[in-house]
C-alpha cells in the first residue's frame, strides 16, 4: 500500500487543492471563468436530459432548448439575476400565447387567422425586443413557435412543450446562480494589469531602455483592448456594488486620460533623447516619476487584492510636493514638453487615485463579506 506521503498521493491531493482554489479564489475564477461557465452549462444541460428525456417526458428537447437560451450566454453575477428573470417571463408568456393560439385554431379552425395572429404578436415582440426588454419580447416571439408551430400543433403537444419550457427555465434558474463569475472582480482585475503595464511602460521609458517600435505598440494595443473590455462590464459592475455608473465612466475616462499622455510620453522627445538628457530628466524629476511608479503599482495591488494584505491604495498623495513648477528651467528646451506631460500623468494619476478610494467600501468585495460575517 503507498504510504500518505507517496507522490501519487501527494499528487492527488495538489490536483484537488488546485481545483478548489480555481472554484473558491475570486481571481483564478477570473482566469478560468469560460471554462467554469462552460461547466455549468454541461452540467445544465445533462440534467435536463435526464429530468425530460431520461424519463420519457414528450418533446424533451424543448427543456434543453430553453435552458441553452436562458443561461447559454449569461456569466457574470450583475446581469444574471436581471436577464435571467427576464429571460423566464418571456419563455412563459410565450408559451401561455402559444397555447391561446392552438385553442383558438381548434375552435375556428381557419389557419389564415392563425397565422395572421402569429404575425401580429411576432410584430409586437419585434416592438419591444429593441427597447430595454428585449430578451422578454425576443422569448416570447420564440416560444410562441415552439408550443404552437404554426399555429397547427395539438393542444397535448402545446401543453407537452409547454411543461418541457418550465422545466427548462427551473433547471436553467438553479444552474444560473452556481459558481457565478462577479463582473467587479474581471473589472477590477483589468485595471491593475492595465496599472501594472502602464507602470512598467513609464519606468522602461524614463530609465533609457531601447523598445521596438512595434513592440511598444503591441503593449498599447493590449491595454486599449483591455480597456475597451472593461467597458462593457460596467453595467453588470454598476448592479453588482451600487455605485452609479457615472461614477464608473469617471474611472474610464481617467484611465483613458492616463493613457493617452503616457502614449505622447512614449512617442516624443523623450523616447528619442541621449543617455545625457535621460539623465538630467531622471535627475530633476526622479523623485516625481518614483512617486508616480509607486502610486500606479499601489492601486495595481489595492484592485488586485482589495484590502486584505497591507497593500493598499495610499490615503495621501505621495505626488503633490514630487515636483514644483519652476524644475522645468532647469531642463533642456527640447525635454520641457515632456516634463509638463509628466506633470499631467501625475496629476491624472492622483485623480484616479483619489476617485478609486472614495469607491473603495462598494468595489472591495471581500472587505464588505468580512463585515457581514462579523455581523
Amino acid at each position: 500500500m503507498a504510504s500518505a506521503d507517496s507522490p501519487r498521493v501527494i499528487a492527488r491531493r495538489s490536483a484537488i487543492s488546485r481545483m478548489v482554489r480555481t472554484i473558491t479564489s475570486p481571481y483564478y475564477r477570473y482566469r478560468h471563468a469560460k471554462v467554469l461557465h462552460s461547466l455549468r452549462v454541461g452540467v445544465a444541460m445533462l440534467v435536463s436530459i435526464l429530468a425530460t428525456t431520461g424519463i420519457n417526458i414528450p418533446h424533451g428537447i424543448w427543456s434543453s432548448v430553453t435552458l441553452l437560451v436562458v443561461i447559454g450566454g449569461l456569466q457574470h453575477h450583475g446581469n444574471i439575476r436581471k436577464k435571467a428573470a427576464d429571460r423566464a417571463a418571456g419563455t412563459l408568456l410565450g408559451a401561455a400565447i402559444g397555447l391561446v393560439l392552438i385553442l383558438l385554431q381548434n375552435l375556428t379552425g381557419s389557419l389564415p387567422l392563425t397565422y395572421v395572429l402569429m404575425s401580429i404578436v411576432a410584430g409586437i415582440c419585434a416592438w419591444f425586443a429593441i427597447g430595454s426588454s428585449g430578451y422578454i419580447g425576443l422569448l416570447t416571439a420564440i416560444t410562441m413557435c415552439i408550443v404552437a408551430g404554426h399555429g397547427d400543433n395539438l393542444i397535448d403537444v402545446g401543453l407537452w412543450r409547454t411543461l418541457n419550457v418550465l422545466i427548462g427555465i427551473v433547471i436553467a434558474l438553479a444552474f444560473s446562480f452556481a459558481l457565478p463569475l462577479h463582473a467587479t472582480y474581471s473589472w477590477r482585475y483589468g485595471i491593475a494589469d492595465n496599472l501594472r503595464e502602464c507602470a512598467r511602460i513609464y519606468t522602461r521609458l524614463l530609465a533609457g531602455a531601447t523598445t521596438d517600435e512595434d513592440e511598444q505598440v503591441k503593449h498599447f494595443l493590449a491595454i486599449n483592448k483591455r480597456l475597451v473590455q472593461l467597458r462593457s462590464l460596467m453595467p453588470s459592475v454598476a448592479k453588482e456594488i451600487d455605485v452609479p455608473q457615472a461614477r464608473l465612466e469617471e474611472i474610464q475616462r481617467l484611465h483613458r486620460q492616463m493613457l493617452s499622455s503616457l502614449e505622447l510620453l512614449a512617442t516624443g522627445p523623450l523616447m528619442h533623447a541621449d543617455a545625457a538628457a535621460r539623465a538630467a530628466y531622471a535627475q530633476v524629476c526622479g523623485v516625481e516619476v518614483r512617486a508616480v511608479r509607486g502610486t500606479l503599482l499601489a492601486m495595481a495591488r489595492g484592485l488586485r487584492f482589495g484590502r486584505a494584505t497591507h497593500f493598499g491604495i495610499p490615503a495621501a498623495s505621495p505626488l503633490a510636493q514630487a515636483c514644483g513648477d519652476d524644475v522645468a528651467l532647469e531642463l533642456p528646451r527640447d525635454l520641457q514638453g515632456p516634463y509638463w506631460l509628466g506633470q499631467r500623468l501625475a496629476e491624472q494619476v492622483d485623480r484616479l487615485r483619489a476617485l478609486l478610494l472614495d469607491t473603495e467600501p462598494n468595489w472591495n468585495i471581500e472587505r464588505h463579506s468580512r463585515t457581514l460575517l462579523k455581523v
